[in-house]
């Protein structure tokens, strides 16, 4: 078994603690602290790292996850389907390997087209038209849901209430996809108002969209000038009517043709070649935009390829990328360096900066990762430094500027005890990292229970970091399992707990037993599993008893999951210790249960399908539908549990996987003839994926 870095393992947790931060800040408060390039950079790091390690990858790791988990007082709503996050490039080396990994799966990628568009900086949201009518308008939310905002985003004029017509109609109920914004001149011109009126000026236009949206009251929205422009659509998933289109390119015409606006900046591009010079030309007149971007995202064009590619990890497309335009550097005063201590005691040292405001973000903090790297850079406290906005490490300060006149202030010192238990430290021979040894140390488990309460997990309301710390100091909970013990007098034991505070905690905590078993399968931290996994499994097993007894091939075979979160998935069950926490949940009466998917009966109930290979007059998407219309289910991968695989032109792996296994096989005649009596809509041949 290959030893992982210490420093390494130290720096996943590092950085997925900032992530976790700047993901609530940016898509939560809408306050955020971070540049997206820092964001963009950091993820990538984290994401190079856990690939690199698998077994550094953390349950709650933001590389799981699309978003975060709407907080407002606006009404829930959830997507016809999930609206995903796109992978980054952020050189032209990284977006020809991106081609390079699609074109393993699909040859025809390198010459099939691209459509690349503008990114902007504003806010996605989706629009659901039903008959040609604006019935509901959404935020993207956690990817599966959103924040309702209907009346909101009827107030930007570029968003049509009612479709127009046309040679292709829309279909019955269709969700668009798009993303609000504020021009550059209508945030100007906001600004000055506000000034005028002696109100606080906005920081950027994204804020100020973001704001603008979320706002209770749409007179107030109203008087913003926000701005939509369309990107996709998406059709309800019981739809048997297709849209007679086959390219990217044709679905931005189509939204054209219906009234929808669309970035007129977008360009097919031939080829890789064609794209690289489109980013090139867009990032030189970048500042030319009434809007602003951050790069590029890029399209393959042809839509039966998408399902082809697929979806990795069910949070981001392979069919699509976001080329990022470079970052740039800041100067500010670091006010100090502190530590803190990570899971595995390792003690971290962090810069403390006066603020600074860098593309539209406010950044208070940055890395510094170990003591030799501060002396090698000769960081003091005190003296002004250069912040780099984005790279490998974000926010990282790159070094000092000691032109200034007067003494340099004395260099920095790694503490010798540990600054949470007081602990002496030690000094491993050959590591560069500093450790505190006691293995009781609180911060050890501070981080997990955290998680566990979050929002997008158990949202135990009134539970926040403080009261947690207290908990651990005071030894009332070593696990998350133990929150649901705690009593009135155990928290009138902590600092600032009264009765009514101590009761309104224990509320919180009662009311957090039936979040159901997604959210709380989420909250225990399981590798691999984030929130949209977590909700994925929950629904198709339903019960915590159904996960842990399922074999890891069923597991795998979850659409949107895969052989890696189910093997994590297996290994975490395997640990007694993690079996004993689920028995003191289900003591403490935790709903470990979750509403199935539910499947129309038909004379496919009960039955699992596979599609693999060029279909003769249907799509892959369009046959899914027909199959789940009759009652069956349909899932990415041959697994012992499936029952059929439905074989069309040029089957590859998933054939030889199925015969291996056993598994039935059927043609795409054959099956229709199966379901053709039971009144099922067939619908007319399109073409094939």
């Amino acid at each position: 078994m290959t030893t992982v870095d210490p420093q390494l393992r130290e720096r996943a947790e590092e950085l997925r603690e900032v992530l976790t931060l700047a993901n609530h800040e940016y898509y939560v408060l809408d306050r955020p602290t971070l540049s997206d390039p820092e964001w963009d950079r950091l993820f990538a790091e984290l994401r190079r790292i856990e690939e690199a390690h698998p077994e550094l990858r953390a349950s709650d790791s933001p590389t799981l996850r699309i978003g975060a988990t709407p907080a407002s007082r606006l009404e829930k709503t959830r997507h016809i389907a999930p609206m995903l996050s796109l992978d980054n490039a952020f050189n032209l080396d990284e977006l020809e390997a991106w081609e390079t990994r699609n074109a393993r799966i699909a040859d025809e990628v390198e010459t099939c087209g691209y459509i690349a568009e503008p990114k902007l900086d504003g806010i996605a949201v989706a629009l659901t038209y039903e008959g040609g009518v604006l019935v509901k308008g959404a935020t993207r939310g956690d990817g599966v849901i959103g924040e309702e905002v209907t009346q909101n985003l009827r107030t930007i004029h570029d968003i049509p209430l009612r479709l127009k017509g046309g040679p292709i109609a829309p279909p019955a109920r269709l969700e668009v996809r798009g993303e609000a914004f504020m021009s550059l001149a209508g945030f100007e011109e906001l600004n000055a108002r506000r000034a005028a009126a002696g109100k606080a000026t906005f920081a950027n236009p994204r804020n100020s969209a973001a704001g603008s949206l979320r706002q209770l009251d749409a007179s107030i929205t109203a008087a913003r000038p926000l701005r939509f422009f369309a990107f996709a659509l998406e059709l309800d998933p019981g739809s048997t009517d297709p849209l007679p289109v086959r390219t990217q390119g044709e679905v931005l015409e189509l939204l054209e043709e219906w009234g929808l606006p669309v970035n007129h900046r977008r360009s097919r591009c031939a080829s890789l070649a064609d794209v690289e010079e489109y980013v090139r030309t867009l990032e030189a007149e970048r500042g030319e935009l009434d809007y602003e971007i951050d790069g590029v995202v890029v399209k393959v064009d042809p839509l039966p390829l998408h399902s082809e590619l697929g979806i990795v990890g069910g949070r981001e497309p392979r069919w699509a990328i976001a080329y990022k335009f470079a970052p740039t550097l800041a100067t500010t005063r670091l006010l100090s360096i502190e530590v803190n201590v990570g899971r595995t005691g390792s003690l971290n040292p962090y810069a403390v900066l006066e603020p600074v405001e860098i593309g539209g973000a406010t950044v208070r903090l940055a890395t510094l990762h170990n003591e030799g790297d501060i002396r090698r850079k000769d960081i003091r406290a005190g003296e002004r430094v250069v912040v780099k906005r984005a790279g490998d490490v974000i926010p990282q300060v790159v070094g000092p500027i000691t032109e200034e006149a007067g003494e340099r202030p004395p260099g920095f010192q790694m503490p010798d005890r540990c600054p949470v238990c007081e602990t002496p430290v030690e000094r491993p021979a050959n590591e560069v990292m500093i450790y505190c040894p006691n293995g009781a140390c609180p911060a050890r488990s501070f981080w997990g229970i955290v998680h566990f309460a979050s929002r997008g997990a158990t949202d135990i309301r009134g539970l926040g970091e403080r009261t947690i710390q207290q908990l651990i100091d005071a030894e009332a909970v070593s696990d998350v399992a133990d929150l649901y013990t705690l009593d009135v007098p155990t928290l009138l034991g902590l600092p600032g707990f009264q009765t009514k505070s101590a009761e309104n905690l224990l509320a919180g905590i009662e009311g957090s037993k039936d979040r159901g078993l997604a959210r709380t399968l989420y909250g225990l931290g399981v590798r691999h599993v984030g929130g949209t996994a977590a909700q994925l499994i929950a629904q198709e097993f339903g019960t915590i008893d159904r996960i842990i007894s399922a074999p890891l091939e069923e597991i795998a075979a979850v659409h949107g999951i895969g052989e890696t979160t189910a093997g994590a998935l297996a290994a975490y069950f395997a640990e007694p210790r993690n079996l004993e926490i689920i028995e003191k949940l289900r003591r403490a009466r935790v709903r470990l249960s979750e509403e199935r998917a539910r499947t129309p009966a038909g004379p496919l109930s009960g039955l699992t399908f596979v599609i693999t290979g060029t279909l003769p007059t249907l799509s892959r998407k369009e046959l899914t539908t027909v199959i789940e219309q009759a009652g069956g289910r349909v899932t990415g991968s041959v697994a012992r549990s499936t029952d059929f695989l439905v074989v069309g032109k040029d089957a590859g792996s998933k054939l030889a996987k199925a015969r291996e296994l056993g598994v039935g096989e059927l043609t795409e005649p054959e099956l229709l003839a199966r379901i053709a009596t039971a009144e099922i809509p067939i619908p007319e041949a399109t073409g094939h994926e």
